[in-house]
């Protein structure tokens, strides 16, 4: 899902502020050790402060766990209605949990709700054994994302961030797993409920109250994912859209739920209040055609395959924005889904502001040596 972006500071808003003080930027997340305030869709960074200082993330880790999860749904590995039985050692996790006892059965679904909710320690490794066969795998996984992910500051050494050594992450780190995760549009019908329940056809249902106040009290708010333990204090990767902007917050060793919510909002109000998304492609449409040298189809249509957009304040849209498309000349099958095939280049008048990957949205294989003779004859009465 490559995505080039050309981040802007905090310091870069300031300063077009046309000499406004930035004191109160700097003040936006006071009490956070570290923070950092992200545009969903651009990647664009609108604030941060101690950005890339490596912290104990606490359960914040889950966004890692459950993108894994939502990547093997997507590619069709595992099932929402797939059962996920407890093993004894997923069973053991202390800390939050939605007490699954050894051998119990839970479908993939109801797993997702009890560490998006719940943040659940069980039901997170229940999840990695899932898919991985065991934590242990699941972390190589997660690690192995994170790099792929260009996260610099991160070490995983489990799957729901229980206390460990060299177990850590950062402010920017977390932004971009909570802008890949939310690509999955469907986490946040997990993320953004206030409460469910699980064993319902039980005696004794469990009820789930989501540990993230925002969803119930900001407007827009639908994720993301908090954290908590003695070392890493209160962190919380918030997510909230308003119209056509979605916002990710990150704040990181704030002393206490309050404060952690309060600065999270504040953030929240500052970029509402100040900027706008121009939309250069909505998901799904169309932006050209690519042609697939020597492959089983002679060419591909190519398709945002997710938002594409920048980041302007509010009164400035759209003045002077303008974009062009380039592909990859000479693509020669075979060729990978998802394989980088060009660039969206976005300019204010002459300037670029934003470069987004094209990615092919399907495989396409070699063609066979039939089908490369009766083009390169011109036999055109022959189907193709």
């Amino acid at each position: 899902m490559g995505l080039l972006l050309l981040a802007i500071p905090a310091t870069a808003w300031a300063n077009d502020r046309k000499g406004q003080s930035s004191k109160a930027d700097l003040e936006l997340a006071m009490s956070a050790k570290s923070a950092i305030l992200m545009d969903a869709d651009s990647g664009t960074v609108i604030y941060e402060k101690n950005s890339d200082e490596a912290l104990p993330p606490a359960s914040i880790t889950k966004i890692m766990t459950m993108l894994l999860v939502m990547e093997a749904i997507d590619e069709g590995r595992l099932k929402l209605t797939d059962s996920v039985q407890t093993s004894e050692y997923a069973a053991s996790m202390g800390g939050s949990q939605i007490f699954l006892e050894p051998g119990e059965v839970m479908n993939v679904d109801d797993m997702l709700k009890g560490v998006a909710l719940a943040s659940g320690n069980d039901a997170s490794v229940a999840l990695a054994e899932k898919i991985a066969g065991s934590e242990q795998q699941f972390v190589v996984m997660m690690n192995e994302k994170a790099q792929q992910l260009g996260m610099k500051n991160t070490t995983f050494v489990n799957c729901n961030g229980l206390p460990a050594q060299g177990h850590l992450s950062s402010a920017r780190d977390i932004a971009i797993m909570s802008r890949e995760l939310l690509k999955y549009e469907d986490i946040t019908k997990y993320t953004g409920l206030y409460q469910d329940h699980l064993r319902k056809s039980s005696e004794k249902p469990f009820w789930l109250v989501n540990t993230n106040k925002l969803v119930r009290f900001y407007s827009g708010a639908d994720g993301l994912k908090t954290g908590y333990t003695n070392d890493a204090k209160y962190c919380l990767s918030a997510t909230a859209r308003r119209d056509n902007l979605r916002l990710i917050a990150v704040v990181m060793g704030e002393p206490n739920t309050k404060t952690r919510n309060a600065e999270a909002s504040h953030l929240f109000d500052y970029a509402f209040g100040q900027f706008t998304n121009v939309a250069i492609y909505k998901k799904g449409d169309p932006i050209g055609t690519l042609t697939v040298e020597k492959g089983a189809v002679k060419s591909v249509p190519l398709v945002a395959k997710h938002s594409y957009s920048v980041l302007v304040r509010k009164g400035d849209a759209g003045k002077g924005i303008r974009h062009e498309w380039i592909v990859n000349d000479k693509v020669k099958a075979p060729l990978e889904a998802g394989a980088n095939v060009g660039k969206v280049i976005v300019y204010r008048n002459d300037e670029v502001i934003a470069e987004f990957a094209i990615e092919s949205p399907l495989t396409v294989n070699r063609a066979g040596w039939w089908t490369l003779f009766r083009r390169a004859t011109g036999q055109l009465f022959l189907s193709d």
